[in-house]
């Protein structure tokens, strides 16, 4: 039974650095193409930006979340259940900036 506990630990962490790299991979992909359409005047480029971080802190809050799966102490809880309220606020008001953004765009358009 220990070696299945084991498994799964590894099983876990496995997945919690897969969701790591995919938000990093994706936040570092945004960063580029953000850049390449602020060179070439884009208007949408705060909206895309905006887009990528909200899409990358998804992936990183998957990751905290799975984190929980596998802490032990009530410390480690709370130190995790405190960085996810971060960043679930950070994306609730990335969330907003996309919805303000995507607003300004269109009525710019109109």
């Amino acid at each position: 039974m220990e070696w299945l506990e084991t498994a799964f630990n590894y099983v876990v962490q496995i997945a919690i650095m897969l969701m790591e790299f995919a938000g990093v991979v994706v936040l570092v992909i945004t960063g580029i193409k953000s850049l390449i359409r602020y060179f070439k005047g884009s208007d949408t480029v705060r909206l895309k930006l905006a887009q990528g971080i909200a899409l990358s802190l998804e992936f990183k809050m998957g990751g905290e979340v799975l984190r929980t799966v596998i802490v032990r102490e009530w410390r480690e809880l709370a130190i995790l259940g405190a960085i996810i309220v971060l960043r679930g606020l950070l994306t609730f008001l990335i969330h907003w900036e996309i919805k303000n953004e995507e607003s300004k765009t269109q009525r710019d358009e109109v």
